[in-house]
């Protein structure tokens, strides 16, 4: 490097002594290759301070003003050896809070720590973009989670029910458990809520203590409180941590400033205690990045008094009740009711208390919850119910007895179907957690008011109602017809000879259906026609037909003809070259189609 150094000094001073010597500055400097300012700089330099002008200086600024105090150094770096894990950000917080003034900037408080070997400046990686996101106000929404890996000195491992309020970070739960059963995840759910008041939303994972959606369906004890209290539950989407991303920082923090430098704790109290202690410091002295150096208590405002006196909170019975001392409220099972043992005054031991079973079906419409899957499409009784995925999540009350199917959310309903449950399926479903129902979501008519309308089926079997395409039936198609509305039923009349058609559920509004076009008051209830219905049908390569879902082999015979059948209830009858046909009717499905198939090649008939 010297003799670099010496070899750029010597060509500078040839070119000063030629400057010295007479020559034009332009011209030598057009030899040397530098500008005519440059070589005149040398050669200022060379008449003040001789050969050693002519040596490259320091670009060192002679005083830097914004260049950190030394004193301010000094302190960063003592707070970083006390306290490893702060980053620049908090450094530059806690020298600012300390008096440092103006405060060191985040690059300058790195720059320090690089050049006192604190930290190994890391290789430039490029991070993952995510899209933040944040509620508006505090109590609009929480993040519950659980979060394991606690030891205690006998060898069990213990886990924590957290929860974080998404505006504001405040730690709303901290609840040491020995399982992280539903009834234990519940419990100190409800803790928060009667010291905080409810939020309007929370936002959970898929864990079968926060939702059934995964499993057999229905409604787990989470989910109930969260709807008796008017709480929306959003769930996250399968594998998306970083939906709840608040709540799983916050067990990073917790992991970080209590766990891991702390070794097995003595019993579950011992750490509750001093994961008490640390969430108040969490709440009330650690800033928080993400709120600008803020701590959490600056921006959390919990429910006030007079809106939890008008609006108190419904917790069930197995949780407002107190549990007995003699379980840990952690060892009982998700599925209990009610404490699990009590003491015997004969004995004085524990012993277990049979549950209370539920009364028996006495008849009539029941209700039942069950939770939209991801797919959308919910499955009750061997029937599917298409909701779609937008409803993934939400809990859908069923309205049901033998004749109608009423879905609800919230109380208002979705969509009415007919039933296809029989009186097995409704005892069945109200042993599995159905309750006894109430009026029927329909509205109620006025004065027994009947109507009717006339209209005509479309090609796909609907008619047009208030707005609405009502199914009909398929074999109607085309055909004009008489609807008599009453309050929970579409009875679809011939209008010449009164016969009864079809029956449909009524799932419109009533004050809807006295407005409808052409609505007239009705005249008496049709009486079904028992007629046989009369249909065509062809016979199939193998001398089969199908009436009704129910196929018939007439014989190779009758391949390709066209026969007639009269559909009872009873019976189909077969109109044959050879007499008549009649056989037992196995299936209890309508006829819906009148007409033959469309006739089609036979080649050979064997």
């Amino acid at each position: 490097m010297a003799l670099v150094d010496m070899s750029v000094v010597e060509q500078r001073y040839r070119a000063v002594l030629a400057v010295l010597a007479g020559g034009s500055v332009t011209e030598v400097a057009r030899e040397v290759g530098v500008a005519r300012q440059t070589l005149s700089g040398w050669v200022s330099r060379y008449r003040e301070s001789g050969l050693g002008g002519l040596v490259d200086r320091s670009r060192r600024p002679h005083s830097s003003p914004s260049q950190m105090a030394a004193e301010v150094e000094v302190l960063v770096c003592e707070l970083r050896r006390r306290h490893p894990r702060w980053g620049p950000v908090r450094l530059a917080h806690e020298a600012g809070r300390r008096g440092a003034d103006p405060p060191p900037s985040r690059m300058g408080v790195y720059r320090a720590l690089v050049r006192h070997g604190l930290i190994e400046p890391g290789a430039g990686r490029r991070k993952r973009v995510y899209r933040r996101w944040q509620r508006d106000a505090p109590m609009e929404l929480w993040q519950p989670g659980i979060v394991g890996g606690v030891l205690l000195a006998d060898g069990r491992e213990v886990k924590v029910v957290t929860g974080v309020d998404d505006h504001s970070r405040f730690c709303v739960i901290a609840k040491a458990v020995v399982r992280a059963t539903g009834r234990a995840v519940c419990l100190a759910f409800t803790e928060a809520l009667q010291a905080f008041g409810a939020p309007g939303e929370v936002l959970t994972d898929n864990g079968k203590q926060f939702t059934a959606r995964f499993g057999h369906g229905g409604e787990v004890l989470f989910d109930r409180i969260c709807r008796d209290n008017a709480i929306v539950h959003r769930l996250t989407q399968p594998r998306s941590p970083t939906t709840t991303g608040k709540v799983e920082r916050f067990h990073q923090t917790m992991r970080r400033e209590l766990l891991d430098d702390a070794g097995p704790f003595e019993d579950l109290a011992a750490f509750q205690a001093e994961l008490d202690a640390w969430v108040e410091q969490y709440n009330t002295a650690r800033p928080h990045q993400s709120l600008d150096m803020a701590v959490p208590a600056d921006r959390f405002t919990p429910v006030s008094v007079v809106k939890r006196e008008l609006l108190p909170l419904r917790l069930p019975t197995i949780l407002a009740a107190q549990p007995d001392p003699v379980p840990a409220v952690d060892d009982v099972p998700d599925e209990a009711a009610a404490p699990e043992h009590r003491k015997s005054s004969n004995e004085g031991k524990p012993v277990a208390r049979q549950p209370t079973r539920p009364a028996p079906w006495s008849g009539g419409a029941i209700e039942f919850d069950r939770v939209v899957p991801a797919s959308g499409n919910l499955g009750v009784a061997g029937k599917q119910f298409w909701l779609g995925p937008a409803r993934a999540g939400q809990v859908i009350t069923f309205w049901a007895d033998v004749n109608v199917i009423h879905l609800l959310v919230g109380g208002v309903r979705l969509k009415s179907l007919r039933s296809h449950l029989s009186t097995n399926d409704l005892a069945r479903l109200f042993a599995g957690g159905g309750r006894v129902a109430g009026p029927s979501p329909l509205p109620q008519a006025e004065n027994d008011a009947v109507v009717e309308v006339e209209r005509t089926v479309n090609k796909y079997g609907s008619v047009s109602l208030a707005g609405r395409y009502l199914l009909a039936a398929e074999i109607l198609g085309g055909r004009r017809v008489t609807i008599r509305i009453e309050e929970k039923t579409l009875m679809f009349l011939d209008p010449d000879t009164r016969q009864l058609l079809r029956t449909r559920p009524n799932p419109l509004i009533w004050a809807k259906c006295l407005q409808l076009r052409g609505a007239r008051p009705a005249g008496p209830p049709p009486v079904p026609e028992r007629s046989p219905i009369t249909v065509q049908r062809r016979a199939n390569a193998f001398g089969v037909i199908m009436v009704a879902r129910q196929t018939v082999s007439l014989g190779r015979l009758h391949v390709g003809q066209v026969v007639t059948v009269h559909v009872s209830d009873t019976t189909p009858t077969i109109d044959l070259d050879e007499g008549p046909r009649t056989v037992r009717r196995t299936t209890d499905l309508p006829v819906r189609n009148v007409k033959a198939h469309r006739p089609y090649k036979v080649d050979h008939v064997s």
